[in-house]
């Protein structure tokens, strides 16, 4: 048994919704179309009952005189002129006479040929009154040439209910100059038959189609929200692990595509975040173990072991040192982790990039002396560019850094700016020691550094962040980095932004 809780749960559900809703379109459409159509078949029908009964009225105009019988007759009969062995006229004076009246201008019926009243016994009831045959009359133009009132058009039903069209009209005694009227009649039960048969028939169809429009209704709504339930059960599946789950396309190009392809761009997005969060949690944990480890290890040595001040001192002093780089890795982490999530908004502006570049290049001429590398500049007069000056400075600061770290002494660095009207070309070249192969897909990945490499006495002091940065600035920057190097040839870092 349905319980009233599912019987909600039910109603309130969309597919029920959308069912509903066919089937209120099905029936108001039925209903809308069957009110239209009776309107048009009750109009059709009275205009042909109407035209039938107009066609009797000319023809009896042909038919019917109203004179006397002979010569000793006092008063004028009802009179019908027609071929008896004419079968087609028979018939037409027969149909007029089924329902018809010929009346003076006071309301008296007058007589027909036979000597007996000019009217339809079973049907008397329905013509007018003697009244209402004078006041019609008493409009009546004197002059038969002249307009004269009417048609008159009455609906009138008999005492056992059955509808019957009058038309009444006045006809002139071309002899005599007088009025007479005359109404004619038809019967609407053919009529009313139709009409009726055409309603019981809309009676049938409009459940009928209700019933269809439920049907076609469920399973048209079930079929259209078939997507919509893949995404919601590809939800529930989706969890920190097993991201990287995509529904697909119908290939429509309907509404339901285009939530579709939301809906995974939404999940890409997930994925990302989740991967940014498991690296920077990778990363840390990596990074800080450490320095971490090797502060603890100063201190317990300290604490143990250190008998004078001066031990104290350089034992504080090397933890320092390991606090110091490990304040470093959490700052460019967390910088690099809010660049990457987009917490990092830039402040783009019109930049003259060669007074950027000749400005780092003149800071780095002392370290590059010092370390007996040649630094160069090759830039243009002018090279403007649209973006963020603290980044930009920050990206060619890791560029140059690192060019001069891993060139030995006697090399040269060399920075070389190219500018036209669609894009800035940006190259830093050095003579150093080169980046194998292998190496080459990971150098942006944060903390990796290449095993080896460098000429400082103690190359594992960087942060292994450096080009990281760089990747993230020129990917915001709406630009591209590539990397040419071989051992023992140098590196060239080509970056083209906008």
């Amino acid at each position: 048994m349905i319980r009233r809780r599912d019987l909600r749960r039910i109603s309130r559900g969309l597919r029920f919704r959308l069912t509903a809703s066919y089937a209120l379109f099905f029936t108001v459409l039925l209903i809308g179309a069957s009110f239209l159509f009776g309107i048009r078949l009750n109009n059709t029908l009275q205009k042909e009952a109407h035209d039938a009964l107009t066609d009797h009225w000319d023809a009896m105009k042909g038919y019917l005189r109203i004179e006397k019988k002979h010569e000793i007759d006092p008063d004028e009969r009802a009179l019908w002129y027609y071929d008896e062995n004419d079968t087609e006229e028979t018939t037409i004076v027969l149909d007029i006479k089924k329902i018809y009246m010929v009346a003076a201008a006071d309301g008296k019926v007058i007589l027909d040929e036979d000597d007996t009243p000019a009217y339809s016994e079973a049907f008397k009831e329905i013509f007018d009154t003697p009244a209402n045959i004078r006041a019609r009359v008493a409009k009546a133009n004197p002059n038969p040439a002249a307009p004269n009132p009417g048609p008159f058009w009455d609906t009138r039903r008999d005492s056992d209910g059955e509808q019957f069209l009058i038309r009444s009209g006045i006809v002139w005694d071309q002899v005599h100059h007088r009025p007479y009227y005359v109404s004619l009649g038809s019967p609407m039960a053919q009529y009313a038959k139709i009409q009726s048969g055409f309603t019981w028939i809309f009676v049938g169809v409009v459940p009928s189609g209700l019933v269809l429009g439920g049907i076609l209704g469920w399973f048209m709504a079930g079929r259209a929200l078939t997507p919509v339930k893949d995404v919601a059960q590809a939800a529930q599946r989706i969890s920190g692990s097993n991201l990287s789950l995509r529904i697909p396309t119908r290939e429509a190009g309907d509404e339901l595509d285009y939530l579709i392809l939301t809906f995974n761009r939404m999940i890409e997005r997930l994925e990302s975040s989740f991967q940014q969060m498991k690296q920077f949690s990778t990363d840390v944990s990596h990074e800080l173990r450490t320095p971490i480890t090797a502060i603890r290890g100063q201190l317990e040595v300290a604490l143990f072991t250190a008998k004078t001040t001066e031990q104290y001192r350089e034992a504080m002093f090397n933890a320092l040192q390991d606090i110091d780089r490990l304040s470093q890795i959490v700052r460019a982490l967390l910088l690099l982790s809010q660049a990457e999530s987009g917490q990092l908004a830039l402040q783009k502006s019109r930049l003259n990039l060669r007074e950027v570049a000749v400005d780092l290049v003149d800071q780095f001429q002392i370290p590059a002396e010092a370390a007996g590398v040649r630094l160069e500049a090759d830039l243009p007069d002018h090279c403007f560019v649209e973006g963020d000056r603290v980044q930009i400075e920050r990206m060619i600061t890791n560029l140059l850094s690192n060019a001069l770290k891993f060139t030995p002494e006697g090399g040269q660095v060399r920075l070389r700016v190219v500018s036209s009207p669609e894009r800035v070309e940006m190259v830093v070249e050095d003579t150093g020691r080169g980046i194998s192969t292998e190496h080459l897909p990971h150098i942006f990945d944060r903390f990796y550094r290449v095993p080896g490499s460098g000429t400082a006495p103690n190359p594992e002091q960087g942060l292994g962040l450096g080009l990281s940065f760089v990747a993230w600035i020129v990917k915001a920057h709406h630009g591209k980095i590539e990397v040419d190097s071989a051992p023992g040839k140098g590196s060239r870092f080509t970056i083209t932004l906008p």
